[in-house]
């Protein structure tokens, strides 16, 4: 290999460039440009555009969206008074008593004779409004670090599947290279034979052995369409669906871009595919930061920050509790207007109407336990809120360890892969094919050299996937953005 793009593209696509004319050929990463896909064939999506369609289509995340509008209606009636009540009412009827307990002048009035009017309304004391519109805010805080938190999350998932997907891609563009191949050297043997330059066993031990290659697509297209399948249910997508994105989801990658095995083959292997995920392994990133940036930065983590402000939230509850020390009055003010027969025969002064005015104050009482019991109550979630505030933390850290090792591990097995072991596996094979054809080995030597070849490209397409799965795992365990890689 001449560059290190070209050798990080044959270890995506499994692929090298022997010096001399392969009697199996390997697959071969080359730049060629980007095609449209053809009718009936999935629609191509990149990581950035998958990016893109989660924030407005994942499910998780919006229905955290959903909690936010939630606690902020909440505070609109936290920070609202207690409403005034209105009452009115009229009397209908009336009658007279006796002394002997004898009942007479009974009458029925109608509504315009007289009429009742009241209003009554609590008054907080202790500055209970307040504390409730600041335990509202508290909450809606905490419900914005909750959206964060799901989409740090919900990214991580995306990514992962995605890398999960475009390693199963490579990995059956191997197996349809590798098919592809087989399909050549056969008919050269059938050639071979006919002109009597090999035994017919030569033929009949390669049709034998080709068939663990043959299981490999098999193999490869199935995972490659439950991963893209994984993919579509964190878009919100129908994985059932040849059509689950909206148009266009995501552009073909730009011409110059190595692609592998076109869209539209894929299609005809895995059929129904609701996308084809685009883009390649590129040349290992730099973390571009230290461990100990990182392991500061995991206490700005939005699970760790949403943490702190439910225990926030719980504190101010706790005020709140407290403030029912402070007993509320309730003031009650009416007014009495009546124009029926005042029977006042003795009054020198004729009376046609009577108008009464009342006010009233209701103070509740035996409320002690009530509110002691309410602030053991609030006392206990505040500790409770605290309690998970801190494991929150002390948990980012240590997903943050895992992460890291990860990272460090997966990095050393890529290196591994990197500087040597895939080009050993192809000289293995060159000197096995180089053998055969010079008559110092058998073609069942060959094909366990090519076996060799493609297990070593496979596991070095794991490599590069665990690699990029463990940045992605940094960037979600620490919180910290653009440490995933864009995969272009």
């Amino acid at each position: 290999m001449n560059t290190p793009r070209t050798l990080l593209a044959a270890l995506l696509l499994g692929c090298t460039a022997l010096t001399a004319p392969p009697l199996i050929q390997p697959a071969t990463a080359q730049n060629r440009p980007a095609a449209t896909p053809a009718a009936g064939a999935p629609q191509p999506i990149t990581i950035e555009a998958a990016e893109q369609l989660l924030l407005d289509r994942n499910l998780t995340v919006i229905a955290a969206r959903r909690g936010v509008d939630a606690a902020r209606a909440r505070r609109l009636v936290a920070s609202s008074l207690p409403p005034p009540q209105v009452s009115v009412g009229n009397t209908f009827a009336n009658f007279q008593e006796r002394a002997r307990g004898g009942i007479t002048g009974a009458r029925f009035f109608g509504p315009n004779n007289n009429v009742n009017v009241g209003i009554s309304m609590l008054v907080e004391l202790g500055g209970k409004r307040e504390l409730r519109t600041r335990l509202a805010q508290e909450n809606i805080g905490a419900a914005e670090a909750q959206v964060l938190d799901a989409l740090r999350t919900q990214l991580f998932t995306l990514r992962q599947n995605f890398i999960a997907a475009l390693a199963a891609r490579a990995n059956l563009e191997v197996a349809l290279a590798n098919r592809a191949s087989l399909d050549n050297t056969e008919n050269l043997l059938r050639r071979r034979l006919r002109d009597g330059a090999i035994p017919e066993g030569d033929l009949l031990r390669f049709q034998a052995s080709r068939v663990v290659f043959e299981a490999d697509v098999t193999t490869n297209a199935q995972a490659y369409a439950a991963a893209v399948a994984a993919v579509a249910v964190t878009l919100a997508a129908d994985a059932a669906d040849g059509r689950a994105l909206p148009e266009p989801a995501a552009p073909p990658p730009a011409r110059g871009r190595a692609q592998g095995v076109p869209t539209a083959s894929i299609a005809r292997v895995v059929p129904a595919l609701p996308f084809d995920v685009q883009g390649r392994f590129t040349a290992i990133p730099d973390l571009g930061v230290t461990r100990e940036q990182l392991a500061e930065a995991v206490q700005d983590r939005a699970d760790v920050v949403a943490a702190a402000r439910f225990a926030a939230a719980a504190g101010a509850n706790r005020s709140l509790a407290e403030a029912g020390r402070w007993r509320d009055v309730t003031v009650s003010a009416g007014a009495n207007r009546t124009r029926l027969s005042q029977d006042q025969p003795t009054s020198q002064v004729p009376i046609t109407a009577s108008n009464q005015f009342t006010v009233q104050l209701g103070i509740p009482i035996f409320t002690r336990r009530i509110t002691e019991g309410n602030i053991g109550v609030a006392n206990g979630q505040a500790a409770a809120a605290e309690a998970q505030a801190r494991g929150a933390l002390l948990q980012a850290r240590a997903d943050f360890a895992t992460a890291w090792s990860q990272y460090e591990q997966s990095r050393t097995l890529l290196r591994l892969y990197t500087s040597g072991a895939l080009g050993r596996a192809e000289a293995a094979y060159r000197s096995a094919e180089q053998a055969y054809l010079a008559g110092g080995s058998s073609l069942l030597d060959v094909m366990d050299a090519l076996r060799t070849l493609n297990t070593t490209r496979v596991a070095a397409n794991q490599a590069r996937a665990a690699y990029l799965t463990a940045l992605a795992g940094l960037e979600q365990a620490t919180g910290v953005s653009g440490i995933s890689p864009t995969l272009r």
